[in-house]
């Protein structure tokens, strides 16, 4: 979808992202760890073909989105996409989160309930849900595990285990490949961070949840089939798809987007 031409300067980044325009309700697509805005790219032009206005950006540290003088945390994270929300007039917005994204997506509707008009998570762990004792190890585990993995072999084995076409196999081990293990190791910890259980917390907005029937990505598979039943939503699985489920299956995906967006709950309130 070409370049991103906006910028918005926050503390250790600049932040790249590009608003699409169009008349309807603003769609704010959050990328995962390691990924960029163009993990969107047909989702982009199936909302703008729709007539909702997408807009995209990356994260710090993350394709086009600088990082200098500190460490990738989910504190400063949350606050680029908050801050983000605020420089762009994005009144009645909805977050569709993949991955961190929707990890960081929660956590800004969790501080701030009325920053958005709604909620849609893409294979992302489930922030506030309940955490088996096997779950909270491999939480601790995971950061640990991947810094045995060396440097060179790291994007390979990440891009296997997230997508499961060749294309997007393919497509992820390159984007993974631009980014420093060192930083990697930081944003594999701040997703793990925003994980922080609490019993009886629903989302205050609407909700809308994805993954791709083929994520074998830490407990995501689990905890989302847990968080549509707590919250009484349907979980929109993705035939054939895996962790990417934007590149393994993107028109289905963008189907099922759609669907989300179009629904009732959504609808429902005025921007």
């Amino acid at each position: 979808m070409g370049q991103l031409d906006g910028f918005l300067d926050r503390p250790g980044s600049r932040i790249a992202f590009a608003d699409h325009g169009g008349p309807g309700r603003p769609i704010v697509l959050t990328h995962g760890a390691g990924m960029d805005h163009r993990m969107y790219d047909d989702q982009v032009r199936a909302l703008a073909a729709a007539g909702y206005r997408p807009i995209v950006w990356d994260l710090r540290g993350h394709g086009e989105s600088t990082l200098v003088g500190r460490r990738f945390t989910a504190e400063d994270a949350v606050g680029d996409l908050k801050a983000l929300l605020a420089s762009i007039g994005t009144e009645g917005a909805v977050l569709v989160g993949h991955s961190l994204g929707g990890n960081l997506s929660q956590a800004v509707i969790r501080e701030a309930p009325l920053a958005a008009h709604g909620l849609v998570v893409i294979d992302a762990s489930w922030n506030a849900g309940p955490l088996s004792a096997i779950e909270r190890f491999a939480l601790r585990i995971a950061a640990p595990s991947l810094a045995m993995i060396p440097a060179r072999v790291l994007p390979g084995v990440m891009a296997r285990a997230s997508a499961t076409t060749p294309a997007a196999v393919a497509r992820t081990e390159e984007v993974f490949a631009r980014m420093p293990k060192r930083v990697f190791l930081d944003v594999w910890r701040a997703t793990a961070s925003l994980i922080t259980p609490e019993p009886g917390y629903r989302t205050p907005v609407p909700l809308g949840l994805m993954r791709g029937a083929e994520d074998r990505t830490g407990n995501i598979s689990i905890a989302m089939r847990a968080w549509a039943d707590a919250e009484g939503v349907v979980e929109h699985v993705i035939a054939g798809a895996g962790h990417i489920v934007t590149w393994d299956a993107p028109d289905a995906a963008s189907t099922a987007l759609l669907r989300i967006l179009d629904g009732a709950a959504f609808r429902g309130r005025a921007s």
